[in-house]
């Protein structure tokens, strides 16, 4: 049974969500996911003018006369929703978590994909696949996937992102749209996402908290790693151990920004403290450009 709260936080995301998907990004999805191309639908009798290379030689063979295949544009695609729910993402500075972040993106996408047609599944992660949801279409479908988002409690304390995908490339057999949304406290996940990519329309997103950039200084305090629990004491009064940190952030994520870009990789940062429109409007006029 839900709880009256959770069922409560659903139904205001939801309006909150489909308002956005109805006024600003349903059209933006629509125009930055196209289909994948052509697929089979049919054959007919072949007319003057038909192009014979699209002769159905076998169909041809059995009725004695020539028949051609017809395609049309593939339109129907599928949304696979990846999300690292590992312990750091319930880190918040501000007034929501990262997963409180995540988890409204990921209905925005989920309104736009199923206002487009298309289906929409979830995997859940941290270092173990911790819960799956097949796609389907629908809006029953999507409130439970959001529901799940926001009950799922992880039993594993770590991030194995190329666990996550090395799962969702044997899950799904037909190219689909796949969001991995995640703050990328990971190491060693590059070849997986790499194959990822190859395979499926990969696009990160990569939920950021503010505080985690740069240490206040509020003199010395404990600090835990809710992923591997070790606890270190830091003197954040220190301009040399403050320096240090954010300068560890930042080369952290100028590597993973030059990582997208060597690997032609669509990703968008997105902040707790920051609205989420404009970056992912951003990220949907870039696609839209490229075609």
């Amino acid at each position: 049974m839900i709880a009256k709260e959770i069922l409560s936080k659903v139904r205001k995301l939801e309006i909150r969500t489909k308002g956005l998907v109805n006024n600003i990004f349903g059209g933006e999805y629509q125009s930055a996911f196209k289909g994948r191309g052509m697929e089979f639908s049919e054959v007919r009798e072949y007319t003057f003018g038909d192009d014979i290379r699209q002769i159905d030689w076998n169909v041809t063979a059995r009725n004695g006369e020539p028949y051609v295949k017809v395609f049309e544009e593939e339109r129907e695609q599928t949304l696979m929703l990846c999300v690292d729910i590992s312990p750091s993402g319930f880190f918040g500075s501000r007034s929501q978590t990262k997963m409180e972040l995540a988890i409204e993106i990921c209905a925005v996408l989920a309104f736009s994909a199923i206002k487009n047609g298309d289906k929409v599944g979830l995997v859940l992660f941290s270092d173990r696949i911790e819960k799956v949801v097949p796609p389907k279409k629908g809006r029953t479908h999507v409130l439970r996937l959001i529901r799940e988002l926001y009950t799922t409690e992880p039993g594993g304390s770590q991030t194995s992102i190329a666990d996550a995908l090395s799962y969702v490339n044997r899950l799904l057999n037909r190219r689909s749209i796949i969001i991995l949304a995640s703050d990328f406290q990971d190491q060693n996940f590059e070849k997986q996402h790499r194959i990822t990519a190859r395979k499926h329309d990969l696009v990160n997103l990569i939920v950021n908290d503010e505080l985690e950039e740069e240490l206040p200084d509020i003199g010395v305090v404990p600090l835990l790693d809710p992923e591997t629990g070790e606890q270190t004491i830091l003197d954040t009064s220190s301009k040399k151990i403050r320096a240090a940190y954010k300068e560890n952030v930042l080369n952290r994520k100028a590597y993973l920004k030059e990582y997208f870009l060597k690997n032609k990789m669509d990703s968008v940062d997105v902040y707790t403290n920051k609205s989420y429109i404009r970056p992912l409007i951003n990220f949907f006029q870039r696609r839209i450009n490229r075609f």
